[in-house]
């Protein structure tokens, strides 16, 4: 039995050639994409390095690593902030330092003040400019012992923030805190009577990155934060400036 041939239909300049693309397309889109996450990669690294003060600084404010006082972390609603009646009152001493480098006079207004878990306090402290020229300073500060830091909660300070005192000028800085009544469930809190709380005021610079830093050795700026006792890495500049380190 013969069967019917269909004749082909010839290919015209109508016709659509195969949505397959040549290998050097495909390899040109692939380079593309490479590209692309190769930028992203490098935008993020910037990005994480001039953030990486602010960041860190958030880290121990949030933790109460090594003494940091917490900052802004949320427990400040107005049911927390009620003072625990018949708890034991903790006296809270405050201390004051600052570089040689600065020509200012650092004190606080108080030598202490006693206050309830819960209870919010105000304190002051005083700065005065004793040059004849206009200083920005820059203050750091923590608190002994280590283990009251993440109960130890300040809702106004003056600390890592830029204090421009022109010449011969005085000013107070306002200290608004209080510690959280979570420390009554704390068993390594049990006993504490006595709180210090510590500020060191420094020469501020602003480094590579823009950001203001004290014009200090990383090693009295750690001190001054409480992490004399950690051992620190060294900055990425003074590791690239070692011998036998490529830049």
């Amino acid at each position: 039995m013969a069967t019917k041939s269909h004749p082909r239909t010839p290919l015209n300049a109508n016709s659509r050639a195969p949505p397959y693309p040549s290998r050097q397309s495909l390899y040109a889109a692939r380079n593309r994409n490479l590209l692309m996450y190769s930028s992203a990669v490098i935008v993020f690294a910037v990005g994480v390095t001039y953030a990486a003060v602010p960041l860190y600084r958030m880290f121990c404010a949030a933790t109460g690593f090594a003494g940091t006082p917490n900052v802004g972390t949320g427990r400040f609603e107005p049911a927390r902030l009620v003072p625990v009646d018949g708890a034991r009152r903790i006296k809270v001493h405050f201390n004051a330092d600052r570089a040689e480098a600065l020509p200012w006079a650092f004190t606080p207004q108080q030598k202490f003040v006693t206050v309830l878990p819960g209870e919010t306090s105000l304190a002051f402290y005083k700065a005065k400019n004793e040059s004849k020229k206009d200083i920005i300073g820059i203050a750091t500060y923590n608190v002994t012992p280590d283990r009251i830091a993440p109960y130890f909660s300040k809702v106004e300070c003056f600390c890592f923030e830029e204090q421009k005192l022109l010449a011969g000028e005085e000013v107070d800085m306002p200290l608004l805190f209080f510690i959280d009544k979570d420390i009554l469930d704390d068993p390594a809190c049990r006993g504490i009577d006595d709180v210090v709380l510590s500020y060191t005021f420094f020469r501020a610079r602003r480094n590579a990155q823009g950001h203001l830093e004290p014009d200090a050795s990383d090693k009295d700026v750690q001190n001054s934060l409480g992490f004399g006792d950690y051992e620190m890495a060294p900055r990425a500049e003074i590791r690239n400036a070692q011998p036998g380190k490529s830049s």
